[in-house]
């Protein structure tokens, strides 16, 4: 077990200038439905104030603006049925049409179906490919699907979670709000297995199979969101399985135990171990060599994913991408 602390990092702000016109909202107070219930507060502010950056979202919770039943809430604080939500006035961005989805990106996405039925939609997402707009992403998967598909009565696609823009692999999106309930009780149940595939720097030693130690997030002025290991952060543990060493690399299989942001990213390169090719917790000279040989890419892919249907548990896989095979597939592995 590792149990590691470490002092929050500094980093270069990017300062960002974006004109554009706006509207105000009036407060308003929102009473939370059965159907709503089980929702994090901060994922229900976003359904409602289209386009507000994530950083703002969490300045109004923690300033207290957002109340819940006359209360502060945290941004994973759960409603329940009943509830009444105060939203402040803010400015919101004027909205604005979608871009469009390319025939190359529709064709993509038809492809990376790994399973569809009545309820669930889970798809082997490309890596580089943001799961929603937003943070300079015009057209994020989940848009770029409800665009697809819009003229599919009864859909009404969410995303039952997130992967980084970086990590490929299996993206679970719920077609109704029932089964959309149903996997975020899964999660916070612990019933439902998420499992990934890493490459990282180095040769993992024998016995560190789990990997225990609290990550803070910061979300700098840019938007862009940091996470370090924090004594003061929430508690965060991984576990670690070796696959296979490949000289100056090895495959774990891993699985994440909680699910916090850039847990796995930031576990590893706590342990000593980064991922290769991770542009935020990466080693950049390692990073910089392997780009100058082709590979551009994150190696973190999400390998596996359990679903909760009505009468069992449905495992679904995704394949590792075929751009690893160069690196991962070479004599002297084991």
């Amino acid at each position: 077990m590792l149990a590691l602390v470490m002092g929050r990092s500094s980093a270069c702000l990017i300062k960002v200038v974006v004109v554009m016109s706006v509207t105000h909202q009036k407060v308003s107070f929102v009473t939370v439905e059965a159907d709503q219930a089980g929702q994090r507060i901060d994922n229900f502010l976003s359904s409602r104030l289209k386009g507000l950056p994530r950083s703002r979202l969490y300045r109004l919770l923690r300033k207290g603006e957002v109340r819940v039943n006359k209360g502060r809430v945290k941004p994973e604080h759960r409603l329940e049925t009943g509830d009444l939500v105060r939203i402040p006035p803010v400015k919101l961005p004027t909205p604005s049409e979608p871009g469009q989805v390319s025939p190359s990106l529709t064709l993509t996405l038809e492809r990376a179906v790994l399973f569809e039925d009545a309820e669930w939609l889970v798809l082997n997402k490309p890596a580089h490919l943001a799961v929603h707009g937003g943070s300079g992403e015009s057209l994020g998967l989940i848009e770029a699907l409800r665009q697809i598909r819009a003229d599919r009565a009864g859909e009404n696609l969410e995303l039952c979670h997130r992967l980084d823009k970086d990590t490929s692999g299996c993206l679970v999106i719920a077609k109704k709000r029932g089964a959309l309930k149903r996997f975020h009780e899964g999660l916070r149940n612990k019933k439902l297995e998420k499992n990934y595939a890493a490459l990282v720097i180095g040769r993992w030693p024998k016995g560190l199979d789990r990997v225990d130690a609290p990550l803070l997030k910061n979300v700098l002025q840019s938007g862009e969101r940091m996470v370090c290991v924090d004594k003061e952060g929430k508690a965060s543990q991984t576990l670690y399985k070796v696959k296979r060493q490949i000289k100056d690399y090895c495959l774990l299989d891993v699985q994440p135990i909680t699910g916090r942001t850039h847990q796995i990213r930031v576990h590893c390169k706590a342990a000593g171990y980064p991922i290769v090719g991770d542009p935020k917790y990466g080693n950049d000279e390692t990073n910089k060599l392997l780009r100058q040989q082709g590979y551009k890419h994150l190696f973190l892919h999400a390998l596996s994913i359990t679903l909760p249907m009505d009468d069992c548990m449905k495992v679904v896989s995704a394949p590792l991408p075929a751009s690893w095979s160069p690196l991962i597939d070479v004599p002297g592995g084991r």
